[in-house]
């Protein structure tokens, strides 16, 4: 395990700023999402199901994976998202073990409502994210004492 780099105020600022923008838009998701008669994570389901990446099957399993919740969470969620018609199950035709998962119409449309907040609501507060982001991710790392001696030992073979 390699030692711990430094950690500069500076650092600790940008980190504690993407944070908390990050939390500002997820908060305002989660409003968004109840005022539409969801739970945040049935809004974060809809929208994992719309956006999986290609080559990728609708599964129980792929979903929970996007979601970082355990599988049979993600059976929750859908089961309620499906008492609502926002979601329907069917097994897969080549493996009948799996469930895939699809958006009915009236999933899409809450999904699409949602998305237009969402992507506004992005677009305003985006910005202050981005310049959070900047101040962490362009900030020159500092190398740490001895670093570049430690590889160049390594290349003579003397480690």
């Amino acid at each position: 395990m390699r030692p711990p780099a430094r950690v500069s105020s500076t650092d600790y600022a940008a980190l504690a700023d993407v944070r908390y923008q990050i939390r500002r838009f997820l908060q305002r998701s989660a409003r968004a999402a109840r005022a539409a008669g969801l739970a945040p994570q049935q809004h974060q389901l809809l929208l994992a199901l719309k956006a999986l990446p290609p080559g990728l099957a609708p599964t129980v399993g792929a979903l929970a994976g996007r979601l970082q919740i355990q599988h049979h969470s993600a059976v929750g969620l859908i089961d309620r998202l499906a008492e609502r018609g926002l979601v329907r199950r069917r097994r897969h035709g080549a493996d009948r073990r799996q469930v895939l998962v699809a958006l009915t119409r009236r999933g899409e449309a809450v999904l699409r409502a949602l998305s237009v907040h969402h992507v506004e609501e992005l677009r305003s507060v985006g910005p202050e994210l981005s310049r959070a982001l900047a101040a962490l991710v362009r900030r020159p790392r500092r190398p740490r004492p001895g670093a570049g001696r430690e590889k160049r030992v390594r290349r003579r073979g003397r480690l």
